[in-house]
């Protein structure tokens, strides 16, 4: 599997997978980048999000089915940045 094709099956699935571990759309919705790095890492990062808890973590981390960095940053005082950092292979 090529790089290209991880990264549209992974959006794939978090499309699909955030629909259901996500009531409150703390993500879905929520501005999302892709961003490789050194063509071996995906970085997805979510702006703009109210709040996040700890299962919702582990939901997407689920979803993504590997091994995976998770940050949450404030962005402002009441908004948070949430990024995952994927290794493609």
């Amino acid at each position: 599997m090529t790089a290209t094709e991880a990264i549209t099956e992974l959006q794939r699935r978090l499309t699909e997978g955030l629909a259901k571990i996500d009531p409150h759309h703390r993500l879905l919705g929520r501005p999302v980048s892709y961003r490789v790095i050194d063509g071996q890492m995906l970085e997805i990062t979510y702006r703009d999000v109210a709040g996040i808890a700890d299962a919702e973590l582990l939901g997407v981390k689920r979803i993504i089915g590997r091994d995976c960095f998770c940050s949450v940053s404030p962005q402002t005082a009441e908004q948070l940045t949430v990024r995952f950092v994927v290794p493609l292979k």
